[in-house]
């Protein structure tokens, strides 16, 4: 067993191509939109109609999946990471704070200053939590 995609729902996928693509540096591993059918029926919401967007660092990589849906309007979810039911998604880069600094760039808003880790199975690295523009860590 693998883990294929960690699915988003968004506002805006233009705009949320932006941050996971152009500037976080995932590629396009497909995009379409898909209304009725399966879809309807996995989400139990009667007409549903998303916009939706795949994408990965590498081919057969982990991919993130953004939705956004055009139907049913939905609402936000905004959570604290002490939360039940938080999640985040960890991405791992040489250097932090050039692409720290892109992500802002694209809207997103970071939780802290880069701290270095100091114990743990992660010691000496640093790390920073960050929202996209909708949210999700």
């Amino acid at each position: 067993m693998d883990i294929h995609h960690v699915g988003l729902t968004v506002s805006d996928l233009d705009r949320s191509l932006a941050f996971w693509r152009d500037a976080l540096g995932m590629e396009t591993v497909m995009e379409q939109e898909k209304e009725g059918g399966y879809l309807e029926a996995i989400v139990r919401e009667r007409g549903a109609h998303v916009r939706m967007a795949h994408l990965a660092f590498r081919e057969g990589g982990t991919r993130v999946e953004l939705f956004q849906y055009l139907a049913p309007a939905g609402g936000h979810v905004s959570g604290r990471p002490a939360d039940v039911g938080f999640a985040h998604v960890c991405v791992t880069v040489d250097a932090v704070e050039p692409v720290l600094a892109r992500l802002v760039l694209a809207g997103g808003r970071p939780f802290s200053e880069v701290i270095e880790v100091d114990t743990g199975a992660n010691a000496g690295t640093r790390c920073v939590y960050l929202r996209d523009p909708d949210g999700h860590v």
